[in-house]
């Protein structure tokens, strides 16, 4: 029996699914349908049979009423032809007592025993005149039995016809399953067939933005396999997505670190002629030098940083909010000496706390402060807000500078973008890009606006919780 679990499981792994399913839909009709016949045949045999067992009854009943108190005797004896009536025998349970003509019908122990009372009433088969013959074997009374018979070969030629007309049925039935089977294979896999060739084509081409055509109807409605391709078009979307990405970040970090190389190789190949330089020269140089590898530096580690889709998991700690934004503003304070960071904690911010990573919360403020230094006119104060809410935490960074243009304020957080305004000032376009990440890597939410009465405003909002237990903190 394994062996035959063996070959069965051979031959599947060995079959495309289609075939597979259209043969197993194909058994399944198969089986119903010879189940139904092999059903219909029982039920007509039985049908039949017992329409002859009701005649032989009603005939011994007449027998028994027409020649009560006879002795044992052949009564009726032309059962030999099909319109004959049945015939009918009396034979006693002494053997003794039996007439000295013969029999026309056979008697055996068990009509001896009917005879005696010992044995109930019973219908049997015999044959006789070279023909097939159903016989009942019913009491007679007076230690006597009755056996009465009819020619049995019409029911066995109606059985045999319906059971050559339900295999035929039967067989129709089969092959009809087999069609069936086939068509139900190929219209239910249709979706799966378009999806294997379209992830063949995606292998082939590397090419994300290929979809599969989905049938028309609400989402509401669809069947398992539209869903599966459904599924399967929004992760080729997010595909598409990512890919477009990884393309945009590797043309626009190549566009960023074109200039800064290139200053580099000059203020290199200045310096390789030192000789002709004189000291005040040789000194600008190499802090010019000096400067551009730096740049280059923070660049690349900003880049390697931002190409992360998540950032690494270190050991959580509880952070009091207000504690990073005093030390960021500190050291802020000694990066722009010539603009005034203001910071105001509200009632219950300086208590509240969030799981963190107090590193990477630090350089998402310093991010925050040093952008809006950047853009603050010497003089005016960049404010730092604290304020705790019912519903979360709320940090602000406001400077009182130009502001954020309204067309821009959609694109501020995106890599390497920058403002007319900015292109001019120093940076990657990194930065804010990179803020957002460590907000939301915490489970917290970074926007940007336009604040009262000018100037630029983000805001990092804290949910009443901390990050969700699937969210991957920095």
């Amino acid at each position: 029996m394994s062996g035959v679990r063996r070959l069965g499981a051979r031959w599947r792994r060995r079959r495309p699914l289609r075939t597979r399913l259209a043969v197993a839909a194909s058994a399944a009709v198969a089986l119903v349908a010879v189940g139904v016949c092999a059903a219909a045949f029982f039920v007509i045999r039985y049908e039949l049979l017992h329409q002859l067992d009701l005649s032989l009854t009603q005939s011994a009943t007449r027998v028994i009423q027409e020649n009560r108190g006879e002795g044992p005797q052949t009564v009726a004896g032309e059962c030999r032809y099909l319109s004959a009536p049945a015939c009918a025998q009396i034979v006693p349970a002494d053997p003794a007592a039996d007439p000295d003509a013969a029999y026309l019908l056979p008697v055996s122990t068990p009509v001896r025993e009917v005879a005696a009372g010992t044995r109930a009433p019973y219908y049997s088969n015999v044959t006789r005149f070279g023909q097939p013959l159903r016989m009942l074997t019913t009491p007679f009374g007076d230690g006597r039995a009755l056996q009465v018979a009819l020619r049995a070969d019409p029911v066995e030629k109606g059985v045999r016809q319906a059971a050559v007309l339900l295999a035929a049925v039967g067989g129709a039935g089969v092959l009809l399953a087999g069609l069936l089977g086939y068509a139900v294979s190929r219209t239910g896999l249709a979706p799966v067939a378009r999806l294997t060739s379209t992830a063949e084509r995606i292998a082939a081409t590397r090419d994300p933005r290929h979809r599969i055509e989905l049938p028309p109807g609400p989402p509401g409605r669809q069947d398992e396999v539209t869903r599966l391709a459904a599924s399967f078009n929004t992760m080729l979307g997010e595909l598409e997505q990512s890919v477009s990405s990884q393309r945009r970040l590797v043309g626009d970090a190549s566009h960023e670190l074109r200039t800064p190389l290139t200053a580099l190789r000059t203020n290199a190949e200045l310096l390789a002629r030192g000789d002709r330089l004189t000291p005040a020269q040789r000194e600008r140089a190499s802090g010019a030098l000096g400067r551009g590898i730096r740049e280059v530096t923070g660049l690349v580690n900003d880049l390697i940083e931002l190409a992360r889709d998540e950032e690494p998991l270190p050991l959580l700690e509880e952070v009091r909010i207000a504690e990073v934004a005093e030390h960021t503003v500190a050291v802020a304070r000694t990066h722009w000496p010539r603009t005034p960071f203001l910071l105001e904690a509200g009632a219950g911010a300086a208590e509240a706390v969030r799981p963190g990573v107090p590193a990477r919360l630090a350089r998402l403020l310093t991010n925050l402060l040093d952008n809006a230094a950047k853009f603050s006119p010497p003089g005016t104060p960049v404010e730092v807000g604290l304020t705790a809410h019912d519903d979360g935490l709320e940090l602000t960074v406001r400077d009182h500078g130009p502001g954020i243009p309204a067309e821009d304020v959609p694109y501020v957080f995106d890599r390497f973008y920058r403002a007319e305004a900015a292109r001019a000032l120093p940076g990657s376009g990194l930065g804010l890009a990179m803020a957002r990440q460590i907000a939301r890597a915490h489970g917290a939410e970074l926007t940007a606006g336009a604040a009262p009465g000018g100037g630029a405003l983000f805001t990092l909002t804290f949910g009443a919780q901390g990050p969700p237990g699937g969210s991957h903190a920095p």
